[in-house]
């Protein structure tokens, strides 16, 4: 979401939906998987949390279930380690005949600071990036989920305006980051 979605750009257009029902799975972080991304053990929530904002917002289109293992989920969320210079990235795969998502994200590339704004980045960046898994494509508003920073505008006033909605952790599952502009568009894109 703050860098390129270089593969998002091509392929996540061939990402309609073939079915309601999207199972899921989120990667743990254990301390090795720490060590290796920046990920922290509070951040695979904020990733179900990202995946359960879509889901209210889809009006019934979609049932999201987490896949007791990796292999037959269909979206896929990784904590990435930064080699690839990518802060999210999502790639298109079949899954048990269906089209699914690699969903990665960068936890590391969140400030240490304010733990409400990493926490802000790293969920607003799971949102980013599923969004993708479920066919949407980048924006040029600035106030939608969707938007691409390859097309300008200040990063820090853009997580910045979300982070000011929150008090606590626990306010990022009460306020999705989604924008009436994608609600609709995510709407049409799993119909």
């Amino acid at each position: 979401m703050l860098g390129r979605c270089a593969v998002c750009l091509i392929a996540c257009a061939a990402l309609s939906p073939a079915a309601q029902l999207y199972t899921w799975w989120i990667e743990a972080c254990p301390p090795e998987t720490a060590r290796a991304t920046g990920c922290k053990a509070g951040d695979p929530e904020l990733g179900r949390w990202a995946l359960e904002a879509w889901e209210r917002e889809s009006g019934g289109e979609i049932t999201l279930k987490q896949s007791p293992n990796e292999e037959h989920a269909r979206i896929r969320l990784h904590w990435a380690n930064g080699e690839s210079s990518l802060y999210g990235e999502t790639e298109p795969m079949m899954v048990d005949g269906k089209r699914g998502a690699n969903v990665y994200v960068l936890p590391s590339v969140a400030p240490g600071g304010d733990l409400l704004l990493r926490e802000t980045i790293v969920y607003l960046t799971c949102l980013h990036e599923t969004g993708h898994a479920f066919g949407l494509q980048h924006t040029r508003n600035f106030a939608d989920i969707m938007y691409s920073f390859q097309y300008g505008g200040d990063i820090a006033a853009y997580f910045g305006r979300y982070r000011a909605l929150l008090h606590t952790r626990a306010d990022i599952a009460k306020h999705s980051g989604i924008s009436d502009a994608d609600r609709v568009a995510f709407r049409q894109a799993v119909k």
